[in-house]
């Protein structure tokens, strides 16, 4: 509640509400709450455990399934956050439908599994970095606010947890002809971690070794290097570099 720093003027969506202990918090601080839930046998509970203020409404569905942006209510023109203990099998999956930026989110408070949140913050050259990091640090500015230990839930699970504090970007950090090829590019490039880029970028992206050995000395990128020694910028010279031969379709000589 303090990392997300609520105010009478947000709307707010809960994932997972589970039994409505934090939707009672965000109740009393937030302007309009929807409690997302998938599990309509915990409905009696969300309901009880968070009071039935007026200011909060309850949804049963699927994050993974559902319009998000078309659960937020409220004026139109408040701000929109997401406080939420996620579901840990799929925290990442919705973390990126959150970042879309049709949703218009000023904020994203979410806690996650510790593993998952530090490979959303990871930086190039670490064991964490990997695609993930990529696509959320294209879209946003992540942060690990605090870390969580499991006897801090009952029953304690098997793993550690944290708090991930996410900014949406109004644009991002990098110039990109194509957004689906730059992550084609990044999917590429991570789908092969024992191979060097080079090789790992032309089987990825069905291109041959000689295209991509030019096109990694136009980005100024050793094709020798691998995918988790570069950042955003590396990626998005390979992207740009690549685009003719990849807008020409697989096979390009």
């Amino acid at each position: 509640m303090r990392t997300a720093a609520l105010s009478r003027e947000d709307t707010v969506l809960e994932i997972g509400a589970g039994v409505g202990t934090l939707t009672a918090a965000l109740a009393d601080q937030a302007g309009w709450v929807t409690a997302l839930e998938v599990d309509q046998g915990l409905l009696p509970a969300l309901q009880a455990g968070s009071g039935g203020p007026p200011n909060v409404r309850v949804v049963v569905g699927d994050a993974l399934e559902m319009d998000l942006g078309g659960l937020f209510w409220g004026p139109q023109d408040r701000p929109r956050k997401v406080v939420a203990n996620l579901p840990y099998n799929i925290a990442a999956a919705i973390l990126m439908r959150l970042l879309e930026p049709s949703l218009r989110l000023s904020l994203i408070v979410v806690t996650i599994q510790r593993e998952v949140a530090e490979r959303v913050v990871a930086a190039p050259g670490s064991r964490a970095y990997g695609r993930l990091s990529v696509a959320v640090q294209y879209h946003a500015v992540p942060r690990i606010a605090s870390r969580v230990p499991p006897g801090a839930f009952i029953p304690a699970p098997a793993v550690e947890s944290a708090i991930l504090k996410i900014l949406p970007r109004r644009a991002p950090p990098v110039s990109v002809p194509d957004e689906g090829e730059f992550f084609r590019v990044v999917a590429a490039g991570f789908g092969y971690r024992r191979k060097i880029l080079m090789n790992a970028l032309a089987r990825g992206l069905g291109l041959s070794p000689g295209v991509v050995e030019a096109a990694c000395g136009a980005a100024g990128v050793d094709p020798r290097s691998r995918a988790e020694d570069l950042g955003l910028e590396a990626f998005a010279a390979l992207a740009r570099a690549l685009h003719q031969s990849l807008a020409a379709g697989p096979g390009t000589l």
